[in-house]
């Protein structure tokens, strides 16, 4: 078998990922194994029925990201059936979110489409072999995390209590949600994925599954149509590269935003050379941080081509002008390297979740439509067919000898946890333990006015907005899964100690 390292969300996706290893798979198709298991059995935090964006680097080819983001629904339908069916849903989780939950905000998912594209171009395994690991958790029973029990605790009444089987599998008799650890069994799940794991993606996309899926929200006033599922295709695009020192970098490209962002904070970043964060690095940090979600909220995210928009931010950050021109939005990540340098970064979300579930089918249905903070266009994003916009940044990086797979959960977190953690491993010289676990900023731009959010444990500068400290390592910075090989010393390994994380160095 090849020697594969693995970083997820769970340690039980990680060992499945080492049962697909021992049947053949290489990085690649670790990868997929250990995301098909984290979407399915973190109820909440993501779902299959969803959007993913897997990033793939042969040692002896270019990177290419496959584009599995979900799309605005409709097709065939009159511009006056869409946009009906929606509840407005106000959370605290993360210090306040209003989202868009209901039949209405369902968007056309593409993670299964991503994940069998991603297969038949690199994976060694069987496609069936993938599903096994989750086959048999979702069948048995798996335990609900500390990070699904922290986010239902704010989003189960308001969102996930709208299906009677999605209830039943989250709540113990008396009505109460299940502690941590609690096994979870969603009705008919198992199935399902049976199901798709015989017959290939298409049934969810043109079969009966479809047809239960479609039947589901238009008949509840959502605007999902089986032209819609039918259509939809995972699309393959070189990604966008950056090098930094002597690393080059392959991250989502247009028209998603995370690569882009993600690539104009390292490139405005790219003088740090320090080893340890002081506060006039913090201050940088922030002025860039700043700069770049100001450019993305003005100029990416109401784009109607990201890519021309994307050149001139990077353009801007190159040449130093981006920091000096600002002063006038729930996710899981798998990576894997292998022994013969093949990367794999797979990152994918439900959004905040519709509360949806298809009677019979085990499948939560997500709410990109209206996630607010990502898709602010609303629920008119555009015409059928048409991509939403993403930050989901799923990226690798190489140099001579070495091969680096990493990503991040976390909503609008997602580019500068990614970021902080690169400029960590990348320029300061930490190890990938301290790199992950080193604490952070986010610079939150959701609200009418800017406010810093910061871990405890930094040196913060003097700043003009207003300062929230959490009192520990918390999840809304994101979970870093993190993989590493070197041609001379080997594997290394690290997940995120804020939310739960598992990793495995998977061998005979």
């Amino acid at each position: 078998m090849t020697k594969v390292a693995v970083a997820t969300t769970s340690q039980l996706a990680a060992d499945g990922a080492n049962e697909v290893a021992k049947l053949g798979g290489n990085a690649v198709d670790c990868a997929l194994a250990a995301a098909l298991f984290t979407m399915n059995t973190e109820p909440g935090v993501c779902a299959l029925a969803g959007s993913a964006f897997i990033t793939v680097w042969q040692p002896d080819g270019d990177p290419v990201t496959i584009d599995g983001n979900v799309a605005v629904p409709g097709m065939g339908l009159p511009a006056g059936d869409r946009g009906h069916a929606i509840s407005e849903v106000t959370l605290k989780y993360g210090g306040g979110i209003t989202t868009l939950a209901g039949p209405g905000s369902v968007a056309v998912p593409g993670s299964l489409a991503a994940i069998e594209k991603a297969w038949q171009r690199f994976g060694n395994a069987r496609w069936a072999d993938l599903f096994l690991p989750t086959i048999a958790a979702t069948r048995d029973g798996f335990p609900l995390s500390s990070a699904c029990h922290y986010y239902l605790g704010y989003a189960g009444k308001e969102i996930f209590d709208r299906s009677d089987d999605g209830y039943a599998a989250l709540h113990s008799d008396d009505g109460t949600l299940h502690a941590v650890g609690h096994p979870v069994v969603v009705p008919h799940l198992a199935d399902t994925l049976s199901a798709i794991a015989e017959d290939g993606a298409r049934i969810f996309y043109e079969g009966e599954l479809a047809q239960k899926i479609s039947t589901h929200v238009r008949d509840a006033g959502g605007a999902l149509t089986m032209q819609d599922l039918g259509d939809f295709e995972a699309i393959e695009r070189p990604s966008l590269t950056v090098d930094i020192n002597d690393w080059t970098i392959a991250s989502n490209p247009p028209p998603a935003v995370g690569g882009a962002t993600l690539a104009a904070m390292l490139l405005a970043c790219s003088d740090l050379s320090q080893e340890n964060w002081t506060a006039d690095a913090l201050a940088r940090l922030i002025e860039v941080q700043r700069a770049t979600l100001d450019f993305r909220k003005r100029r990416l995210d109401l784009a109607d081509d990201v890519g021309p928009e994307a050149a001139r931010l990077l353009q801007s950050a190159a040449n130093g002008q981006l920091v000096s021109k600002w002063a006038s939005a729930s996710t899981v990540h798998t990576s894997a390297v292998d022994e013969n340098g093949v990367a794999c970064a797979v990152t994918a979300s439900s959004g905040y979740g519709s509360g949806e579930m298809p009677h019979g089918t085990g499948l939560w249905l997500n709410n990109c439509l209206g996630e607010l903070e990502l898709n602010r266009r609303g629920l008119d994003a555009g015409p059928p067919g048409i991509r939403l916009p993403s930050n989901m940044a799923p990226s690798i990086a190489r140099r001579s000898g070495r091969v680096l797979a990493a990503g991040s959960p976390g909503a609008d977190r997602i580019t500068t946890a990614l970021h902080q953690f690169l400029v960590n491993i990348l320029q300061m010289g930490m190890s990938l333990e301290d790199a992950i676990a080193h604490p952070r900023i986010h610079v939150d731009t959701s609200g009418e006015s800017e406010r810093l959010m910061a871990e405890p444990g930094l040196d913060l500068p003097d700043i003009d907005m207003p300062v929230n400290v959490m009192p520990d390592l918390n999840m809304y910075f994101g979970g870093i899964g993190a993989t590493l090989v070197d041609r001379e010393k080997g594997f290394q390994v690290a997940s995120d100690p804020r939310r739960d994380g598992g990793t495995r160095i998977c061998s005979a």
